[in-house]
């Protein structure tokens, strides 16, 4: 081939194969494929049994997609790359509210009152890079790693209950959508806006996130949550659906409006990770303490919408918060890289006595994370002291990069790395509890869920602010909105009037106002004023 035919990303990528405009009877230029170029119709749903899930291994787009999203980034995290750490301890209560807690789950953390579970915590922003400023408006990530007897359980979350979407297929294209334009690398609302307004259910978490909520004071005065639905399970092997929240408990909650993150940022681009780290060198420790809301496992038709559904709240009044211990943060990291950036977390870490449900953007993040986790840290990452369990450890896992050690059990034999043998190998654990063996009965379909209510929680959410919160979620929604296209700012709206009509009506008059008003882009403006205020200098 000769050299022009390789000019440009578009020479590159179509001129090497000669194959170009090849495409099948249904397929147009735009038509969306894979890699192996096989059309895709269905971008939104994940294949699952029945429309509530479980999700199933053969997703081989999702698989594909979620697989090449995990490594976009060498070394920097896709998300959650900016954060900051902690060691402290777990201390159950040995209840859940006033029952005993083996009532819904073994799990041998929970059961004996006054029990201590070393645990890591790692604070973070989700959507900017490693050296971003800490008040930019973005969930906050709130991962604990637990090293309990039984190995380790991570608990991977945010500071806000719900999430933007509930099928993992949409998790790459969402996360494009928020980060930097991919031609500019200027970052800026469009893209999220352009995306959220072609995904209603992200109504809800988009009013909590450019409300005061979106920018937490710091690290410690912050919520946490699982968000996703996962499971307890008895020694009887009876499961129920649990929600996990952790509610700050001395030093209260605390949130900033724009306009004060905007102030901080002039001062301190890391002023949550200074505020974590001296609270704890000046022993004010903070506290918070662990609530789960629970209920039986089944689809619930009661209810208007799925308790699967991760972009949704479950009522307090109907399944209420109830207390299980408390955690305390006690000890700073000896070295930043060596826990904070190093620690590896995943949503498929349980001990016995805690499960998945079928909750598809769990079941999705379940592999993900682990897999990014490989491919960021190394094979061996588990071998770190930071992610390693407090425990004995004994497999058949051999090699890879960076392997510091051989996991073999006392008396294993050196020759025997496999499992069943004869000879001096590992053994089974036996199965002393009942499994927790949920029906289905489903055909394998790509659906979303039934009940959606896209807008209901998020017209409830707006009406519980107070005043001078709705008045700032208004103004900073306006004032990202005007950046967008018009039948962004229209599909917007028309969501917003959806939750609430004084909600959608407010957004269309400020956009109105705005646009009469309007001076241009501030984010304009500054490039504009730092070039106009700059100070000449000679060379030297």
């Amino acid at each position: 081939m000769s050299g022009q035919e390789y000019e440009g990303n578009n020479g590159i990528n179509q001129e090497r194969t000669g194959f170009a405009q090849n495409r099948g009877e249904t397929e147009r230029e735009d038509t969306l494929t894979n890699r192996q170029g096989h059309p895709i119709s269905d971008n939104q749903n994940v294949r699952t049994v029945g429309n509530r899930g479980p999700m199933t291994l053969e997703n081989y787009h999702f698989l594909e997609k979620i697989t090449h999203f995990d490594r976009e980034r060498i070394p920097e995290r896709v998300v959650h790359a900016r954060g900051a750490g902690a060691h402290g301890y777990f201390e159950t209560y040995g209840k859940v509210g006033d029952e005993p807690v083996s009532k819904y789950t073994r799990a041998k953390l929970f059961q004996v009152e006054g029990k201590r579970t070393p645990v890591f915590v790692r604070f973070s922003t989700v959507v900017h890079g490693s050296g971003s400023p800490e008040t930019l408006r973005d969930p906050r990530g709130f991962a604990v790693k637990f090293y309990t007897e039984e190995g380790n359980w991570d608990l991977v979350g945010n500071n806000l209950k719900i999430f933007f979407i509930r099928d993992p297929l949409k998790f790459p294209d969402m996360v494009h959508a928020f980060k930097p334009d991919p031609v500019s690398n200027v970052p800026g609302p469009v893209g999220m806006f352009d995306f959220v307004s072609r995904s209603p259910e992200a109504t809800h978490m988009i009013t909590f996130l450019w409300s005061p909520w979106g920018i937490p004071a710091n690290y410690r005065q912050m919520q946490g949550s699982g968000v996703n639905t996962y499971k307890w399970v008895n020694a009887d092997g009876v499961g129920v659906l649990v929600k996990y929240h952790w509610e700050p408990l001395k030093q209260g909650i605390k949130n900033l409006t724009q306009e004060e993150a905007n102030k901080i940022q002039g001062m301190n681009d890391s002023h949550a990770t200074q505020d974590l780290y001296e609270a704890i060198e000046r022993g004010e420790y903070p506290e918070w303490e662990l609530c789960v809301q629970i209920m039986s496992d089944d689809d619930h038709p009661e209810l208007e919408f799925d308790p699967l559904d991760p972009t949704k709240l479950w009522p307090e009044d109907q399944f209420p918060f109830l207390k299980v211990g408390k955690m305390v943060l006690n000890r700073n990291p000896e070295n930043y890289y060596n826990e904070v950036e190093q620690a590896a977390f995943g949503t498929g870490v349980l001990v016995d006595g805690l499960d998945f449900s079928d909750d598809k953007l769990l079941q999705g993040r379940t592999f993900s994370y682990s897999d990014t986790q490989r491919h960021r840290v190394g094979t061996n990452y588990l071998q770190l002291p930071i992610n390693a369990p407090k425990k004995r450890v004994a497999t058949n896992q051999r090699g890879g990069q960076m392997s510091y050690f051989v996991d073999k059990a006392p008396g294993q034999s050196p020759h025997v790395d496999y499992e069943p043998s004869m000879t001096d190998g590992l053994v089974e654990a036996s199965q002393t509890a009942k499994p927790h063996q949920p029906h289905y009965d489903a055909n394998l379909v790509r659906q979303k869920l039934d009940r959606t209510l896209d807008f209901k929680q998020a017209g409830d959410t707006y009406r519980a602010f107070e005043d001078w919160e709705r008045n700032e979620l208004i103004n900073n929604l306006v004032g990202a909105l005007s950046q967008c296209d018009v039948r962004i700012q229209e599909k917007m709206v028309e969501h917003f009037t959806y939750a609430d009509e004084d909600y959608g009506r407010r957004v269309r008059e400020g956009l109105e106002q705005a646009k009469k008003g309007s001076d241009g882009d501030s984010r304009e403006q500054a490039v504009e004023d730092a070039s106009r205020m700059g100070h000449e200098a000679d060379p030297y």
